[in-house]
């Protein structure tokens, strides 16, 4: 992924790579200016890096990518995907859910596209594509990066402390976390150190699911199966608090 120059920007968001994550993330993602990929932490087993849910016969059901001798030993982007037949189990599981659903012929080869290539791959980077792909999708422009490749070297830095460098590297001083973050980050550590850290809370937005009773964050993929480009923009827009 080409690396944009710094440039000043006024707010950024810094996760960890996730498999077509559900809403959320998209309007963490639209809500900053810069969002930067979180590679180079620890692997977390049964996390959502390498699985998510979406829905089946009515129920959410989770999917999930092989990898390779999976650890939280391991960094993210030492995680490599099993490149085999199993992939192709989840893009038939998704295509058997999904193909009955109004904007199937648009999204699904976006999908298909993403999980289907050659070789080896990480799944920190399969997961940065599944994010990059539905933004291109949904034309969101944003200043993406990964961290790995920065050259931030504060990888020694305990967790809080690593976010704050980051942001002062980037010179940004407008911080958002996910709405998990408010219980291990504190906004008065961040203030004393010169960053405004806001927590972006998602409002739940319903949408017809065929005729099933709704069934709330799923990965992204329901929500662009069921709902066109402007319908989740305003969603992304709108739908959503910072605290």
């Amino acid at each position: 992924m080409p690396i944009q120059n710094q440039v000043q920007m006024s707010k950024i968001a810094i996760m960890q790579p996730y498999i077509f994550p559900y809403i959320g993330h998209f309007q963490l993602i639209y809500a900053t200016d810069v969002y930067v990929f979180y590679d180079d932490v620890n692997y977390i087993n049964r996390g959502w890096i390498n699985r998510n849910k979406i829905l089946l016969n009515g129920k959410e059901q989770l999917f999930t990518i092989p990898c390779i001798d999976a650890s939280q030993n391991k960094l993210i982007k030492d995680v490599q995907v099993l490149n085999d037949k199993s992939i192709s189990k989840v893009l038939t599981t998704i295509s058997a859910a999904y193909k009955k659903s109004p904007y199937f012929t648009d999204v699904f080869p976006i999908i298909e596209k993403t999980l289907r290539f050659e070789g080896d791959m990480p799944i920190s980077q399969l997961a940065v594509n599944s994010i990059v792909s539905v933004c291109a999708y949904l034309d969101i422009k944003r200043n993406f990066k990964v961290c790995s490749e920065q050259g931030y070297n504060n990888i020694e830095l305990r967790k809080a402390d690593r976010l704050i460098d980051i942001c002062h590297k980037e010179r940004i001083d407008h911080y958002i976390n996910a709405a998990g973050g408010r219980a291990i980050y504190s906004k008065e550590y961040y203030a004393e150190r010169g960053i405004k850290l806001d927590f972006l809370i998602s409002e739940r937005k319903d949408y017809p699911q065929f005729n099933n009773t709704f069934v709330p964050w799923l990965s992204i993929i329901d929500v662009l199966m069921f709902n066109s480009k402007e319908e989740i923009n305003n969603v992304l827009m709108q739908s959503y608090h910072l605290e």
